[in-house]
């Protein structure tokens, strides 16, 4: 009995250490956080125990629960909502009820999740994109992902949603003005959207070339890609320049809410201050951000030393320098230092590739981008991700705004509905709702 006892006491002490939760002082909504993140510690805890027992991933063990958070389309008294598919990916549409005289300006949103788990249908993001809907009176799109499938899936499965939307009989089929689009998304699905925005400025600009060189239908399996490095392999994709309605029509403007755009490096100022952090632990991200693109566990334990980046990386370091790209109040006394290279062999699809990582995007790519908004918070380890890709945007001159929310939290958008309402999640949804208003 005293044996049963020592072990339980144990085990207590174990977990009741693991749970200790310690947060700024500035939070908003102090206690509700501590309740979200205590919830959120248990369960990754319970999980990881329940994946090295071999029962269940933990990846797959999160998917069960997000689909417990799913919603159906129901239209309300302002908003039609429905589920179809755009060139075989799921979405779902908003239209707003209210008449209107000219063609409405629309909104593609595409849901985060890091990856692995979460879906439009999730009642965080249905409440966003409804709310945008009826608030902007515009048409939004919320594109699925395919979280059980590695890259570049995802990002195909995007591109090419975002391409049938773009065509004029899709456009006019739903009353929207071509000369309105804007593309969004929040954590990886802002990674996402921002791949598929450089994508589609890489298309025009080989598909300009080639019509000036009469050579539209030449196969770009023979020179580099415009804005990538030739010296990166696998990094940039063939591409038929074809008569290809599908980008047609220029994106307005983009918005990109507490953005993940990076995998190169994994130990950033914003990952060493955060490696605990309130919703998205390093070694959390690490695990599932990996998943992306391997199942293979030594590479996992690589990224979490940041010894993952091949020899033939080391050019690539320019575009992710946080010594030069962060603003000083960022770098806080941290002193910079290059990754180990070349220690492992790892040699994934995605590994050097800008549509996994867009911050690797030269300048002459950047400089074509459309005005942006950035929204980045404190506490995200994230957050340098999204500071350096405004200071490079800013650098080539494209129109940037940028918001940095003090106290907020990575995924604060996820719970703005029962039983949290988070005011910071409110707040993060009010100024990016401002922000289109005004620019789209």
């Amino acid at each position: 009995m005293g044996f049963k006892a020592l072990c339980l006491g144990l085990f207590c002490a174990l977990f009741a250490s693991h749970l200790y939760i310690s947060l700024p002082d500035d939070i908003e909504e102090y206690w509700k956080v501590v309740a979200l993140a205590t919830t959120a510690k248990t369960f990754t805890f319970m999980g990881m125990c329940i994946e090295h027992m071999g029962i269940i991933k933990y990846e797959e063990l999160v998917s069960m629960l997000f689909r417990l958070d799913e919603t159906q389309p129901v239209s309300d008294e302002n908003v039609t909502v429905m589920d179809t598919e755009f060139a075989g990916v799921p979405v779902r549409v908003y239209l707003p009820k209210r008449k209107s005289d000219a063609p409405r300006r629309a909104v593609i949103y595409i849901h985060g999740g890091a990856f692995c788990f979460g879906s439009f249908k999730n009642a965080g993001f249905d409440s966003l994109n409804r709310w945008t809907a009826n608030k902007l009176d515009s048409i939004v799109v919320g594109v699925e992902l395919a979280p059980q499938h590695h890259f570049p899936v995802q990002f195909e499965d995007c591109l090419a949603a975002v391409k049938f939307f773009l065509q004029d009989e899709i456009l006019e089929k739903y009353g929207v003005d071509p000369a309105r689009i804007c593309i969004s998304g929040d954590s990886s699905g802002a990674g996402l959207a921002t791949g598929v925005t450089q994508q589609k400025e890489r298309e025009r600009a080989q598909a300009g070339k080639h019509q000036a060189e009469g050579e539209a239908g030449f196969l770009l399996n023979r020179e580099p890609d415009a804005g990538l490095d030739p010296r990166t392999p696998g990094s940039w994709p063939e591409l038929k320049v074809q008569t290809d309605t599908g980008f047609k029509h220029k994106i307005k403007i983009q918005a990109l809410l507490y953005p993940a755009l990076q995998i190169i490096d994994s130990y950033l100022p914003s990952h060493q201050e955060n490696e605990h952090g309130i919703i998205l632990p390093r070694d959390l991200a690490i695990k599932l951000v990996s998943l992306h693109l391997t199942k293979d566990e030594t590479f996992v334990e690589a990224m979490r030393r940041n010894e993952h980046m091949p020899q033939e990386s080391r050019h690539l370091f320019q575009f992710v320098n946080w010594s030069t790209l962060l603003p000083e109040k960022y770098r806080k006394g941290y002193v910079y230092t290059e990754p180990i290279l070349g220690k492992h062999n790892f040699s994934f699809p995605g590994l050097m590739d800008i549509r996994v990582s867009p911050l690797l995007a030269n300048d002459s790519l950047l400089q074509n981008l459309p005005p942006t908004y950035i929204l980045t918070c404190q506490y995200d380890i994230v957050r340098d991700d999204g500071l350096m890709y405004v200071s490079r945007l800013q650098n080539v001159g494209v129109q940037v705004t940028h918001d940095h929310i003090e106290n907020g939290i990575h995924a604060a958008l996820s719970f703005m509905t029962p039983p949290l309402y988070l005011h910071v999640g409110l707040r993060i949804r009010d100024m990016y709702i401002s922000w289109l208003d005004k620019n789209l």
